[in-house]
């Protein structure tokens, strides 16, 4: 799963949940109103729809979007530390969300990175701008439970 936050191939990971729960064909023609000839088609799709994914997200009982959410936590440029700070903007009426919400997915991945050599601990404080108290809180926490 990890390898999948940064490039993200929605199809095929739809395709997986679905072998996964080894569901139906007829009953996923039924829920979209489509052939299976189309849904073979959205599996080859690096991309669907948000209304497609969506449908995708309920009847799959996955929650596909969080994908995209574990991609911008660790690759999207944090452009200033008051990012979220709306006083000195103008107020937005769209829904203001904590960017830096790190899941547990996340926190192995970063983990799994450090402890196979494959990023130094200043390589991950430096490419996905995670404070260093952050990261040591990590290591004590998530390694003594090995």
């Amino acid at each position: 799963m990890n390898s999948h936050f940064k490039n993200i191939h929605i199809g095929s990971l739809v395709k997986q949940r679905v072998v996964e729960l080894d569901m139906d064909t007829q009953r996923i023609c039924n829920f979209f109103k489509c052939s299976n000839a189309e849904i073979e088609q959205m599996f080859l799709h690096e991309e669907l729809a948000t209304g497609i994914l969506l449908k995708w997200s309920k009847l799959l009982e996955y929650d596909f979007f969080r994908l995209y959410t574990q991609h911008l936590i660790l690759y999207a440029p944090q452009g200033n530390t008051n990012y979220n700070d709306v006083s000195s903007q103008k107020r937005s009426k769209l829904p203001q969300f904590r960017k830096n919400i790190y899941t547990k997915e996340v926190i192995d991945f970063i983990l799994e990175m450090i402890e196979n050599g494959e990023k130094t601990k200043n390589q991950v404080l430096e490419e996905y701008k995670i404070p260093k108290t952050t990261l040591y809180k990590w290591i004590s926490k998530y390694n003594s439970k090995k």
